[in-house]
């Protein structure tokens, strides 16, 4: 579903509220890159920004599919006020900088949408500043990796996501290689069906993924992961402090899950973050694993009306033959 336009004076009330001291909302201005929610962002009449999350159906391009709204799935589509609060608490603990939260509403005072009004950071974000500057990215970077190496010392019994996890909630798959096996095989049969290089293929790469399955030896604590992370993801404050954003699918799962994701998206980038005694047997079924969703989410958003559909067909194209790479003989 496409978004509805969101107009100033449906949040001046929310901004006015959260921002308060005799401003008024001048302007509202979307956001690109969000497929859940509405990423909206608020300017008074003396310049102060901030930004609004608006989770609104008519926000969310992604196609309803059965079992959305199942908090068990760790990798169920994470959207929703509680998710990213759970979140942003758990995160603000470890001491890892997140958007200062402003405002939030889920009681339909200000929008009949559940709505958070957070801390904006109007420069470049971590990818634009890489593409532009690497040396000036550097020090980004390093303290990046400091904040990865908090997350991943914090350890929990437990996996799924935090917001049922730190409630005492148990998720469902028996285990994260379990968990990433059935999603990779469900990505796989939604492919199959799209492509025919894949169905060629689909012998050879399902073969792969249960042999790489298998190597899997058990583990009995799993870290905080952003589930997605990607310098899209990061922010940069006035200090040149990373902050994370897109935070609603954090989730106790393995390290390596989080490492090849930002391999994937950094590629020769990626050294400052590279981290020692990572589980290559993960590694290998979670790179697999991750290179058949990255093929399967982008065609499934192309069902819908997302708009940037030429940039998520090149998405898919290209992890789609990095997918046959890895079981190319």
């Amino acid at each position: 579903m496409a978004p509805k336009a969101v107009t100033r004076d449906q949040l001046a009330s929310a901004a006015v509220a959260a921002l308060g001291g005799g401003r008024r909302l001048e302007a509202v201005e979307r956001l690109a890159g969000g497929t859940t929610k509405g990423v909206y962002r608020l300017t008074m009449d003396d310049a102060t920004t901030a930004i609004a999350y608006l989770w609104d159906h008519a926000e969310n391009y992604w196609p309803q599919a059965e079992g959305d709204d199942d908090l068990t799935d760790p990798f169920a589509r994470s959207v929703g006020l509680d998710l990213f609060e759970a979140a942003h608490t758990r995160l603000a603990a470890l001491g890892v900088r997140v958007p200062a939260i402003r405002l939030i509403d889920r009681d339909g005072v200000h929008h009949p949408a559940d709505l958070a009004i957070v801390e904006d950071f109007p420069g470049e974000d971590l990818e634009a500043l890489l593409a532009r500057d690497p040396r000036a990215a550097a020090p980004v970077m390093e303290r990046l990796a400091e904040a990865l190496t908090v997350m991943r010392l914090h350890r929990a019994p437990s996996y799924g996501k935090v917001a049922l996890v730190d409630a005492g909630g148990t998720s469902r798959g028996g285990s994260p290689e379990a968990v990433v096996l059935d999603r990779a095989r469900r990505d796989l049969g939604e492919v199959v069906v799209r492509d025919r290089r894949i169905a060629d293929a689909r012998d050879r790469l399902e073969e792969r993924l249960l042999t790489l399955a298998a190597a899997v030896r058990p583990r009995e604590e799993y870290a905080v992961v952003h589930g997605e992370l990607g310098p899209s993801h990061v922010c940069v404050d006035a200090r040149g402090n990373p902050v994370i954003i897109d935070i609603e699918g954090l989730m106790y799962f393995d390290v390596e899950w989080e490492h090849v994701h930002l391999r994937i998206r950094l590629h020769d980038r990626y050294r400052p973050l590279a981290v020692d005694g990572l589980d290559e047997d993960r590694l290998a079924l979670y790179m697999l694993a991750q290179r058949l969703s990255l093929t399967a989410g982008p065609l499934r958003l192309l069902d819908g009306d997302f708009p940037g559909r030429a940039f998520m067909a090149d998405i898919a194209e290209y992890n789609l033959n990095q997918a046959l790479a890895l079981v190319r003989t």
